[in-house]
């Protein structure tokens, strides 16, 4: 039975979603991360560790049942957990690793390599493009009055709090593995997406189609980022703006922080 749980990038997009339903279950909660944060729960404990590096990562797993590991090297991680008498290691991927050749989506793909081969107990689920991305890649678009659109691209976009409630619930169950991956509710088309956020954030923009070539862009045309077939996440694209804007934020940077490794110097 888990009891204790470690979270790596507990205070960043999805971890901080796990960090909640972990708390809400009564479970022992450790964040991981490069230097002292801000206590997101007064019950919560913070620890000062480095996954590029392995540095203060015994003590940090030290009694830990269960690792919710939301950054994306591993092999410290890894070494370290198994020094700890294999404690269950979850690990959330990228839908597509293995079908879109991304240098990023390689190194992941790597990384779920060294899990799986790892001989601990462990559980991979990989979820589609989140929300807040595309709303990210739609921004930077839409800055000039002329939008140039990458033409018969599709995506899958999945809201954070979907994602972080399934791997908080995989945590705490049995390893299993490969989880069946998690999309978001609809499938879509680049320039519908577009459409829908110019419409919610009050941009009139003339939307011009560009084909973009590479394996990349072909690939991603393909659907080779979507899972149409495990569309299990329940906010849609627009229901996600919308209550963004509500809110009266809408947290791009976060989005870019989620999708790159970190830079030297920032924590995990």
């Amino acid at each position: 039975m888990t009891n204790s749980v470690l979270v790596t990038g507990g205070t960043g997009t999805v971890g901080r979603i796990v960090v909640d339903h972990l708390t809400t279950a009564g479970k022992d909660v450790r964040i991981l991360s490069r230097g002292r944060r801000r206590r997101q729960h007064a019950d919560v404990e913070h620890v000062v560790g480095d996954v590029r590096t392995g540095d203060g990562l015994d003590a940090a797993l030290d009694g830990v049942d269960t690792i919710v590991h939301c950054v994306y090297p591993t092999e410290h991680l890894v070494a370290a957990a198994k020094r700890a008498g294999s404690p269950h290691l979850v690990y959330v991927s990228i839908v597509g690793i293995d079908r879109v050749p991304f240098g990023l989506y390689r190194k992941m793909l790597a990384n779920e390599r060294v899990i799986a081969e790892s001989g601990l107990p462990w559980t991979v689920m990989r979820a589609t493009q989140f929300h807040d991305l595309i709303a990210f890649i739609l921004r930077m678009l839409a800055k000039p009055p002329v939008m140039a659109l990458p033409s018969g691209l599709r995506f899958q976009p999945v809201d954070v709090r979907d994602v972080g409630e399934r791997l908080a619930s995989l945590a705490l169950g049995e390893p299993v593995e490969r989880a069946p991956d998690f999309g978001g509710p609809q499938v879509r088309a680049l320039d519908d997406l577009a459409r829908s956020y110019l419409a919610i954030v009050g941009r009139r923009r003339l939307i011009m189609p560009i084909r973009l070539p590479g394996k990349v862009f072909r690939g991603v045309r393909a659907g080779g980022l979507t899972a149409p077939e495990h569309a299990a996440g329940t906010i849609t694209f627009e229901q996600y703006l919308d209550q963004q804007l509500g809110a009266g934020q809408l947290p791009y940077r976060d989005a870019i922080r989620a999708y790159l490794p970190r830079r030297p110097g920032k924590e995990s």
